[in-house]
């Protein structure tokens, strides 16, 4: 058994998240020691059972008050930004989560001597329409300008148990008559199991990802927009309609949804829907995706009956539909 005591300490932005729990759960069977920084440490509960007795530890902090990112970098040896947001809220702003916050991570890590590893996304790019892909771009740079051997991984959509992606659509199935095929659904996605995602930034951690690259990552099927509401349908045994929306109709309606509260759909979102989500030919000539760490990727057909097997009918009761 892992000494604690003398145990690596690593502290993760956004380990109470989607993506975080799954980081954290990795971490803790290599027997790190995982500090969690989150702005409702009351939250992260759930994150106890992950690890052993004291392994495991909530810190409130705030991406957007350095003092607290200062505190939970404190005595780390490795420090991992998992934070983003989907939409913006209140104050959480792109520009203040996504650019200043990761700078603050980055200097922070600095100041520690910790090492970094620095979670975007697919789709990152300073000249994109996307205010999400600019802020994304523009953190990536702040982190290689602050710390020149951080690890940069850009996952496409991830999916898993807990996604706001599959589970969304799939939701939606359950009450409507149709699912909305944003731009006619063929903008290509590369759906990234979160449990790879996990364990490539577990590697980073063990010091097996080359520093200052930046890796993409993406699962083993390319897979269109249709075709990602064709395989919710069939694994939730479901017949709905697919409504072809063009983007200017889809933009206009993610600006009146984007008012909501939790919006479902966002202006911004759909401008990234404009644009392929897919690793580059780059990445894959120079290895740097899952299969250059040697991680076999997990397919979404392996996965997604899972979980969303709570959206059929009868649920996990549902008897098979005859071939």
């Amino acid at each position: 058994m892992t000494d604690l005591a003398h145990a690596k300490l690593v502290t993760v932005f956004g380990g109470s998240g989607f993506v975080g729990r799954h980081v954290v759960r990795a971490l803790a069977k290599r027997g790190y020691r995982v500090r969690v920084a989150c702005r409702r440490p009351d939250l992260a509960f759930h994150l106890q059972p992950l690890g052993g007795v004291g392994q495991i530890m909530a810190v409130q902090a705030n991406l957007r008050n350095r003092a607290s990112v200062n505190r939970a970098v404190a005595g780390a040896d490795h420090v991992i930004n998992l934070v983003g947001i989907p939409y913006e809220t209140g104050g959480q702003k792109f520009a203040a989560v996504q650019d200043f916050g990761a700078r603050a991570v980055a200097e922070a890590a600095r100041a520690a001597s910790a090492g970094l590893t620095h979670v975007s996304a697919i789709g990152a790019d300073a000249d994109s329409p996307s205010v999400y892909a600019r802020t994304k771009a523009a953190a990536e740079k702040a982190v290689l300008a602050t710390i020149k051997d951080a690890v940069i991984l850009r996952p496409s959509i991830v999916f898993g148990p807990e996604d706001d992606f599959f589970n969304r659509f799939a939701a939606m199935a359950q009450m409507s008559p149709a699912l909305p095929l944003i731009g006619g659904g063929e903008t290509r996605l590369q759906p990234v199991y979160v449990g790879d995602v996990a364990e490539a930034v577990a590697l980073s951690v063990d010091g097996k990802v080359k520093g200052g690259s930046v890796l993409e990552l993406g699962g083993p099927e390319v897979m269109t927009f249709r075709q990602c509401m064709e395989e919710i349908l069939r694994v939730i045994d479901r017949k709905r309609l697919l409504v072809s929306v063009p983007f200017p109709i889809a933009r206009l309606l993610g600006s009146i949804a984007g008012l909501a509260p939790t919006p479902q759909l966002t202006a911004d979102q759909v401008k990234l829907l404009r644009f392929d989500n897919v690793v580059s030919g780059e990445a894959l000539a120079e290895g740097r995706t899952l299969a250059g760490l040697g991680i076999e990727a997990t397919s979404v057909e392996a996965i997604l009956p899972s979980y969303l097997w709570r959206y059929r009918v009868a649920g996990q009761f549902t008897r098979p539909s005859a071939a």
